[in-house]
């Protein structure tokens, strides 16, 4: 399997479907907690399924099980909690996910979505690296 990750702030619209269309992603896997808020421009939900449609041939999923909890959000935003114990709580909340939901995307380009710019602070790093250790011969490659 291969596991792309992106995050769409700080990026063009031209960058971020670019980079969806050169990696040849298959299916965008989008795991915010929130898609369709004002904040989000041109990755809102329902647009960016028919943008990357239209764009650049590929699928799109909501898995918002994937998503960190707005309690755990919240708290790590706020600052009460800092980003060691937000990943403490977040691979708890992954420990109770049922992984099989990437079995099906097996031999596929999958990309992770979420917000930030970089993955070193971001669930969606913490999600690819559980799934390349649940699946074998998974690589992980953040655009």
């Amino acid at each position: 399997m291969n596991i792309f990750t992106i995050g769409y702030t700080k990026k063009s619209a031209e960058r971020f479907f670019g980079l969806i269309r050169a990696n040849e992603i298959d299916l965008l896997i989008d795991v915010r907690r929130y898609n369709s808020t004002q904040l989000a421009g041109f990755s809102k939900g329902r647009d960016l399924e028919y943008f990357l449609s239209q764009i650049c041939n590929c699928e799109y999923t909501w898995a918002v099980q994937f998503a960190p909890t707005a309690a755990l959000l919240d708290d790590y935003k706020s600052g009460r909690i800092n980003w060691d114990e937000y990943e403490v709580r977040y691979n708890d909340l992954l420990d109770k996910q049922n992984f099989s939901f990437f079995k099906d995307f097996t031999g596929k380009r999958i990309c992770l979505l979420c917000a930030e710019d970089v993955p070193n602070f971001c669930h969606r790093r913490l999600l690819a690296e559980r799934i390349a250790a649940t699946y074998s011969n998974t690589e992980v490659t953040h655009l």
